[in-house]
């Protein structure tokens, strides 16, 4: 069972770095900005992070 809640997190991390990396090559963020962003408004609405993203990376 352990395990099993290890391999999922492992996906999930996994997942989020390639979330983070699309994120930053779309909108010229930075990688801390992108984590915070994933942290913040979760992976369901790409739009919602890039449209915020946008707003960060005009800053």
């Amino acid at each position: 069972m352990a395990e099993d809640d290890d391999e999922r997190r492992r996906q999930l991390q996994t997942a989020k770095e390639r979330h983070v990396d699309w994120l930053v090559r779309k909108t010229g963020i930075t990688n801390t900005q992108g984590h915070e962003l994933i942290d913040l408004l979760g992976v369901g609405s790409l739009s919602s992070l890039v449209r915020e993203a946008g707003l960060l990376a005009k800053k």
